[in-house]
C-alpha cells in the first residue's frame, strides 16, 4: 500500500518561486534519464539538445480565466466567489465565502452591476451552483471583474498577469494554468519546429482540485475530480503516426499526459474527441501513449508528484527532488522545470 508519506520531501519554504523570471527560456533544466542514474543540469532553452527530428511535443492550449469574483449579494454584505467549471449555459459550479450567509436565492452583484448571479442550489461537496447573468461575452465580462486565481502557495500579487499563461494559451475554462508550458517562448517553439519536431495541441481545462492534497491513508481511494477534455483529430492522428513510426511523444505537462493516457486503447492508439477524466495515475500505472515528459516540480504529496514518481520511478524521482532542493531550484509554478528522458 502507498501512502502520502511515501511521497514526502523537504521543500524550504523559500524555493517556492513567488514570480517568474524575466525571461521564460532562462529557467534552470533538470534532466532525468530513466536509464541512468545521473542527472545533468541546463538552462530550460538547452531542450533543443535532447531532442530530435520527428519527436512530437503536446501542449495543452488551455487559457486561464479570471475566475476569482469579488462582489456583495443583494441584501448586502462582501461575497468571494470562485468559479470551478461551468455545467450548463451560464450555470457555474463555485465555491463561496463565507458560504453559509450565502444560500440558495442569494442574488449576487459583481463589478457594479457589470455581472450578477443567483445561487440556484447547494453542491454535495459544500459549494454552490450559481446562474449568470450579463450582456456581451461572458468571457470579456470576467476579464472586466475578475481575477486569475494564483495557486494557494504563491503569496505575492502577480504584476503581470499574462505570465501566468502559456504563449500558445488558447482555449479559455481552466482556473489553474498547465504550468510546464511556461518555459517555452514563441521563438524557442519556433527552433523546434525548424528543427523538424512537431508541436500538436489538446485541451484539458484544469480545476482548483489540481492543488488538493490526497488525505487518505492508501493513495487509491484518492479520487480526483472530474475535469473537461478535447483531443483534435489532427493530433490524434499525429500522435498514432508518431507512435506507429516509433517516435517519441513528449508531454507538455502532467495534464498531457492524463488527457492523452485517457483517450489511450489498444496498441497505445488515442482517439479524437472530448469528454471528462478523472484519471489518477500514481506508481504501478502502465503508460499507454507518453514517451517523455517535460514538467515543474511539485509540491511533496501532490497527486502531479505522484504521477511523476509513476513515470520516472520513485525512488529516482525523489532522489532527484533532493538533488534540486541541494542546489536552490525554483519549485512550483513559476519555478524550474524537469525533462524525464
Amino acid at each position: 500500500m502507498l501512502k502520502p508519506s511515501d511521497f514526502d520531501y523537504e521543500l524550504p519554504p523559500e524555493l517556492i518561486a513567488q514570480e517568474p523570471l524575466p525571461q521564460r527560456d532562462a529557467s534552470r533544466l533538470l534532466v532525468v534519464h530513466r536509464d541512468r542514474e545521473d542527472f545533468e543540469h541546463r538552462v530550460f532553452r538547452e531542450i533543443v539538445a535532447y531532442l530530435v527530428p520527428g519527436d512530437l511535443l503536446v501542449v495543452n492550449e488551455t487559457k486561464v480565466l479570471p475566475v476569482r469574483l469579488h462582489g456583495v449579494k443583494e441584501t448586502g454584505g462582501r461575497v468571494e466567489v470562485l468559479l470551478l467549471r461551468a455545467v450548463g449555459q451560464d450555470l457555474w459550479e463555485a465555491l463561496v465565502r463565507p458560504g453559509r450567509r450565502v444560500p440558495p436565492g442569494t442574488r449576487l452583484v459583481f463589478g457594479g452591476g457589470w455581472l450578477t448571479g443567483e445561487v440556484v442550489a447547494r453542491t454535495e461537496t459544500g459549494g454552490r451552483f450559481i446562474r449568470f447573468h450579463y450582456a456581451g461575452s461572458f468571457e470579456e465580462v470576467l476579464r472586466r471583474v475578475g481575477e486569475v486565481p494564483l495557486p494557494p502557495y504563491i503569496k505575492q500579487k502577480l504584476s503581470a498577469p499574462e505570465r501566468y499563461q502559456t504563449v500558445y494559451a488558447r482555449e479559455a475554462g481552466s482556473a489553474a494554468a498547465p504550468t510546464a508550458g511556461f518555459h517555452f517562448t514563441p521563438e524557442l517553439l519556433a527552433t523546434l519546429r525548424a528543427m523538424g519536431v512537431g508541436v500538436v495541441p489538446v485541451v484539458l481545462h484544469i480545476g482548483l482540485d489540481t492543488f488538493r492534497p490526497v488525505r487518505e491513508e492508501n493513495i487509491a481511494a484518492h479520487r480526483m475530480h472530474r475535469e473537461e477534455y478535447f483531443v483534435p483529430e489532427a493530433t490524434a492522428t499525429a500522435v498514432n503516426q508518431a507512435k506507429a513510426e516509433g517516435r517519441r511523444v513528449i508531454a507538455v505537462g502532467t495534464t498531457v499526459v492524463r488527457c492523452l493516457e485517457t483517450v489511450a486503447g489498444e496498441g497505445s492508439r488515442v482517439r479524437a474527441g472530448a469528454g471528462m477524466t478523472d484519471l489518477f495515475i500514481y506508481p504501478g500505472y502502465r503508460f499507454k501513449v507518453v514517451d517523455a515528459l517535460i514538467t515543474n516540480f511539485h509540491l511533496p504529496r501532490s497527486t502531479l508528484l505522484m504521477l511523476v514518481a509513476a513515470f520516472a520511478g520513485r525512488e529516482k524521482i525523489l532522489r532527484a527532488y533532493r538533488e534540486a532542493v541541494r542546489l536552490r531550484y525554483r519549485f512550483c509554478s513559476f519555478g524550474d522545470a524537469m525533462l524525464i528522458l
